[in-house]
């Protein structure tokens, strides 16, 4: 496929904070419409989880970025595969969690990562969710969502998530993490977390994911059918 055919399939970019619940909202609008299906911040937990089992420090950016080029990194069925491993849990850890916030702050990574990201893009189409889908990845994507909702609902949302999973949890502890995450993602100097100036801003405090889901398909429908 040429950039140019690749360039008309439409793509639906959500953004937003961490634990806004974008990935699985984007996950499910993804499936109602038979379209691929692209976590961005997967990506980072993925190099995060490598960079760590290279014994490669997360704040060290060119041996980061040079830890994630050769890197086989694939999504299927809902699961996250590294090198032909499925790693779906093992990056779905608090502390992977912040190893991706630390890593996304390098210029040189995202810029390796731009083009794997570019992959995704097959027909007929991409949901794809992260901090920088719709404002640096998919500029031209037909739909912008920012997917975003109060802290403490976050905070409240990923305690309830991570007890579900028999996983510890302390609330305040994580509502510290999402504040600090917050702050690097919104502060750094390479693609920070803001809204595009022709995106639609969904707040979930007060929505189900369902809902989220058909506000979202809505808008998409509206926009091709324009």
């Amino acid at each position: 496929m040429n950039d140019s055919t690749q360039n008309t399939i439409p793509v639906i970019a959500i953004d937003g904070p961490s634990a806004s619940g974008k990935g699985s909202v984007a996950q499910l609008v993804a499936d109602a419409l038979g379209f691929a299906y692209l976590d961005s911040g997967a990506l980072y937990r993925v190099v995060a989880y490598a960079a760590k089992l290279a014994n490669i420090d997360w704040t060290h950016a060119q041996a980061v970025a040079d830890c994630a080029k050769n890197l086989d990194i694939q999504f299927k069925h809902e699961q996250v595969y590294l090198n032909g491993h499925d790693i779906s849990e093992a990056i779905r850890t608090e502390e992977m969690g912040k190893g991706a916030s630390q890593v996304a702050v390098h210029a040189a990574l995202r810029a390796v990562l731009v083009d794997v990201q570019h992959r995704f893009r097959q027909s007929p189409g991409l949901v794809a969710d992260g901090r920088d889908m719709g404002t640096v990845i998919f500029p031209d994507a037909v739909l912008k969502i920012f997917l975003t909702a109060k802290t403490e609902t976050r905070a409240e949302r990923r305690y309830k998530q991570l007890l579900g999973k028999n996983q510890p949890a302390n609330y305040e502890n994580i509502l510290q993490d999402l504040q600090e995450r917050d702050a690097r993602d919104k502060g750094r100097a390479s693609a920070p977390l803001v809204m595009a100036q022709d995106a639609f801003l969904l707040e979930t405090d007060n929505l189900t994911i369902s809902a989220a889901v058909n506000i979202i398909l809505q808008n998409f429908k509206h926009k091709i059918h324009k």
